[in-house]
């Protein structure tokens, strides 16, 4: 083990000499010794969990080669963001991305999970302005675009001659997106769509890259045609001239201003004014305007919305790994940082020595594991499905909508939460944007209301799963992640009054533990039906019931997501070998579990799932957990395998010098160029001199 530290620590030294600047001033080829330590002691191979997170150890050796091209690439050098201008961010972020694209082809990197990689490594994880381009505007074309379509769009999209974004929210109108006002309307004498924003509230609003880099943009607008409106559908509209780069007529463009965060990304509004493309600018591989205005419906109007469920099944993806990076930090720094005293007269321990420390954090490592799991299968579920619809399959699409959905909302709401979490667990030092961790946050909030906000997102869920718990009552057999209704609408899942209800669940065995979710989730959907029923019975107004029942409903859906994450994360285990991961990786599925039910131990409670005496046994558990997870938390972090330039941190360097290379990153603030401010010489000093 200690050589395979030496080694490492003879490869980071080697990286310092070409890595972040605002991580690397200061490169001491010495490991601190509590990671050392920590590494030393560690009771399994991190490299194991490392190949589990990437799905084996082939993917990981590519992985890294991949990373690798973008981080040793002096084009590709990655200079301190944090004492740059916006608008000096947005230039540099713009030279990374067109040198993305010309180094994708140099290298050959075709696979999209590797071409994530490498965007990833050039960026540093950052956003950048062509996000929209790559993530939004050239996978609609590959799922919305007819064969013709594709030959005319996508090698232009490729070559970056077509720079696109994906312009789908109004300043009036987000999540709700039925509402939308942009219109498109059919001219039959010239076969072309005329595009308006006819008011204020349809004027686009915040797609990343419309500011001032894309040239064209997929527009969802309302479709009229033979004088009837059809709902939303996308269009390719050409939005700035190829050459010049300037707004097009009957466009008017730009970037909506500054932001709580993406510094890098030119989000933008677009109004339009009468502005004409032809018949085939509307992606027709679904629904088709023929010449003479015909409309041709599609086999599912959800089918309009497919790039929105594959961001959201994404997203999922995205919470673990920003969480990941967070937590990463955190428990680093918590094994450097000595503080205080647990026993007078002894040295100061670390940090992370106290319960109240660990009880912040290993909670989150936990869900950061979590998330990774359901990101894969989130992924894997996509892929599948539309291999399903491009059969010609259309059965599983209102789950998958459902699903994304809700774990979309469910997964960054508790990142979110759990990135600041992290800030907070690493005192004062984490304030500082050396710590990574505000960059962090600002760049994944915005993930809690993009894409569909969360509540609404939760409410959608909901609606589903309000309808599954209807077809399970009248005898239907449902499927997929809400086959459990079947059961508890037939009463095989009976809960009893808490008093009268044998103690059936182990709160040390995690299939016990499943069950106990899913009881719960049922309990809830059911409740939130039945509510919704009465309320129905009530007003007899359908919106003003659903309205009145929301929160019942937002919380069915919680539980829901909840059982599929603690499911998930029990089902993968069944996938690992080696006997000291399968003990660590069980360890902290049964933390995540254990730590989710004494958050909410209303609901367990209330559906008559566990009794007070086991309440108190779940809070005892997880404290003991902490303890088992302790010594393995650094390497636990270190199986996340995040390079020094990607984590971009003072705090989490993998080597744990931290305060000197806090020092020297702090001289480089533009402020001490000189020892002297000019605003001295301008307000201080004539004050002083009058006094």
């Amino acid at each position: 083990m200690l050589s395979e530290v030496n080694l490492v620590i003879s490869f980071v030294a080697f990286v310092g000499s070409c890595c972040c600047p605002s991580t690397c001033f200061y490169i001491r080829n010495t490991m601190n010794p509590d990671l050392q330590r920590e590494r030393e002691t560690a009771c399994f191979n991190p490299e194991l969990i490392t190949n589990l997170l990437d799905g084996s150890t082939e993917r990981t050796r590519r992985r890294r080669e991949v990373e690798a091209l973008a981080l040793n690439d002096p084009e590709l050098a990655h200079e301190d963001l944090n004492f740059l201008s916006r608008s000096e961010r947005y230039e540099v972020a713009l030279r990374k991305s067109a040198l993305l694209f010309q180094k994708l082809k140099e290298h050959g990197i075709s696979d999209p999970d590797e071409i994530y990689q490498f965007k990833r490594s050039v960026h540093l994880g950052r956003p950048e302005p062509l996000d929209l381009h790559l993530g939004m505007f050239v996978p609609t074309l590959l799922s919305q675009a007819t064969p013709d379509q594709l030959d005319r769009f996508f090698t232009p999209a490729w070559n970056l001659q077509f720079i696109g974004t994906y312009a789908q929210t109004e300043i009036g109108h987000g999540t709700h997106i039925r509402a939308l006002e942009t219109t498109a309307t059919y001219d039959p004498s010239t076969q072309e769509f005329v595009l308006n924003s006819p008011t204020v509230t349809s004027i686009k609003w915040w797609p990343g890259g419309l500011g001032k880099t894309s040239n064209h943009a997929i527009v969802l607008a309302q479709l009229y045609t033979q004088g009837q409106c059809r709902g939303l559908h996308a269009f390719i509209v050409p939005i700035r001239e190829l050459g010049t780069h300037k707004p097009l007529p009957g466009i008017e463009v730009g970037d909506i201003g500054p932001k709580f965060g993406y510094d890098e990304v030119d989000n933008g509004f677009l109004k339009m004014d009468n502005v004409r493309i032809p018949r085939d600018n509307m992606l027709m591989k679904f629904a088709q305007v023929e010449p003479d205005g015909t409309y041709v419906k599609p086999p599912s109007d959800k089918l309009t919305y497919g790039t929105m469920v594959f961001i959201r099944s994404m997203i999922v993806g995205d919470s673990a790994q920003m969480l990941s990076k967070a937590c990463t930090i955190a428990v680093r720094y918590s094994a450097v940082r000595h503080q205080s005293e647990l026993r007078i007269g002894e040295p100061e321990p670390q940090i992370l020595d106290y319960q109240t420390q660990q009880y912040k954090l290993f909670p989150l490592l936990a869900t950061a594991y979590a998330f990774h799991f359901v990101g894969q299968y989130m992924k894997q579920t996509y892929l599948r499905i539309t291999g399903d619809i491009n059969l010609g399959d259309f059965s599983e699409l209102p789950e998958l909508h459902a699903q994304s959905a809700g774990l979309k909302a469910f997964t960054t709401w508790i990142a979110t939460a759990g990135i600041e979490e992290c800030r907070m667990a690493c005192g004062g030092h984490g304030y500082s944007r050396s710590s990574g961790l505000p960059d962090i946050y600002v760049t994944f909030t915005p993930t809690c209301t993009y894409e569909g906000e969360n509540t609404v997102m939760m409410l959608q869920t909901a609606r589903f799963l309000v309808k599954s718990y209807s077809q399970a009552s009248s005898g239907q057999r449902v499927a997929g992640m809400v086959s459990y209704l079947n059961d508890y609408s037939s009463r095989q899942i009976q809960p009893h009054p808490v008093a009268a209800r044998p103690t059936v669940v182990d709160i040390n065995d995690l299939s016990s533990l499943v069950e106990a979710y899913k009881l719960r989730a049922a309990r809830l959907v059911e409740a939130a039906a039945k509510n919704l029923q009465a309320e129905l019975q009530r007003r007899k107004n359908k919106d003003d019931a659903w309205n009145n029942t929301s929160v019942d409903l937002v919380r069915a859906s919680d539980a829901h997501c909840h059982y599929v994450v603690v499911k998930l994360f029990s089902a993968k285990l069944s996938e690992v070998t080696d006997t000291a991961v399968h003990s660590i990786l069980s360890t902290l599925a049964l933390m995540y579990a254990l730590h989710g039910i004494s958050k909410n131990t209303g609901d367990f409670l209330q559906a008559g799932v566990l009794t007070e005496p086991q309440i108190t046994q779940v809070n005892q558990r997880v404290k003991e957990l902490l303890a088992v997870i302790r010594p393995e938390a650094v390497a636990l972090v270190d199986a996340f395998d995040f390079k020094d330039q990607n984590l971009n941190s003072v705090l989490g360097r993998y080597d744990g010098n931290v305060y000197e290379t806090m020092f020297e990153w702090a001289k480089k603030s533009p402020l001490n160029k000189t020892q002297v401010h000019e605003s001295y010489y301008k307000y201080l000093k004539p004050l002083q001199s009058k006094l």
